[in-house]
């Protein structure tokens, strides 16, 4: 079986740099589209939280949910090159039970 590569790749100059630029657009809207979902995932596991975490027992299986939301959200935000995490901290208001699961101070 022979594999013939695609023709975009034997082009060169400018037809070539538009075809890596298409693919850098769709990565960056993955990236972005992954950092909303990671969003909206620490918005419900907070808001069950806040919710229903009162019971002890219930209680630590809500603070696992919220604190790996929060590791993932934090992960993704990094592949974006947002490194600073401090003003998520306060507009989330991600109680410190959550941080401390992370091993933040």
């Amino acid at each position: 079986m022979s594999v013939r590569m695609p023709s975009n790749f034997g082009r060169s100059g400018a037809a070539q740099e538009s075809a890596l630029d298409l693919l850098g657009h769709e990565i960056l809207d993955e990236k972005a589209a992954a950092l909303g979902r990671a969003g909206r995932r620490v918005d419900e596991t907070l808001a069950r939280l806040r919710e229903h975490g009162d019971d002890g027992e219930h209680r630590a299986r809500l603070l696992k949910d919220a604190a790996e939301a929060v590791h993932a959200y934090f992960i993704q935000r990094e592949l974006c090159g947002l490194r600073k995490h401090d003003a998520v901290i306060r507009e989330y208001n991600i109680p410190k039970a959550v941080l401390a699961r992370l091993g933040a101070k």
